[in-house]
């Protein structure tokens, strides 16, 4: 076995360590059709890298909808959290492999963007929320997005590893240029989610993979 001790692999959840992306693609298309209105063709794109009630103010304004932020982020908690917790599926190999760096020595990490109340159940309704040492969200990292590395800083630091002893596995190209530019290694994982920015991933990440069976084994 390889022996990773010293070292740290910090995860993302959505789309990476979750086959969640389908969850939020779902919850727009319910959401607004209740609503009469069709999904238009750039919207997930457009809110793709935004924050929870920037997303809101966006999808406020361009339906010129009477709903305050507020109310529209209640209703998308409430129905994401139904799914989270009874749909979502861990990627494929996902739980193999945290089990073999835990083994390994590794410290482990998730650094994600989703709010307590979705992560946890999904991670338990998957089986893999007793692998991790450190769980911290962009809200633990004063809401700084992950187009700033804040928020993998705060893994490592919490986990007491240097950033250049960190592996950061992610699907989005916007948190892979943030955790490079702190000394972390990356790896990216597919989604589908990020298909058109596939070509930028492959330059800048140090390894891609399609499956968690593909991982490296050594950090």
């Amino acid at each position: 076995m390889d022996d990773n001790h010293g070292k740290a692999a910090i995860f993302d959840l959505d789309g990476t360590l979750l086959d969640s992306m389908g969850v939020w693609d779902q919850v727009d298309i319910d959401f607004l059709a209740k609503r009469g209105i069709e999904v238009p063709a750039d919207y997930m794109g457009k809110v793709a890298a935004m924050q929870f009630r920037q997303i809101a103010e966006y999808t406020i304004a361009r339906f010129d909808l009477p709903d305050t932020p507020e109310a529209l982020m209640q209703e998308w908690d409430d129905m994401a959290r139904v799914a989270y917790s009874t749909v979502v599926e861990a990627k494929p190999h996902a739980v193999e492999y945290l089990s073999y760096l835990k083994r390994s020595g590794a410290k482990l990490a998730v650094a994600t963007s989703l709010p307590p109340a979705l992560r946890e159940p999904a991670m338990k309704h998957v089986g893999i929320f007793d692998y991790f040492d450190q769980i911290v969200s962009v809200d633990d990292a004063n809401d700084v997005g992950k187009d700033r590395p804040d928020v993998f800083l705060l893994a490592a630091g919490r986990l007491g590893v240097v950033p250049e002893q960190c592996t950061v596995f992610e699907d989005l190209l916007v948190a892979m240029r943030s955790a490079k530019s702190v000394g972390m290694r990356v790896w990216a994982i597919h989604d589908d989610s990020s298909d058109g920015d596939w070509p930028d991933i492959c330059g800048l990440a140090d390894g891609v993979l399609f499956d968690f069976s593909e991982a490296p084994r050594s950090l």
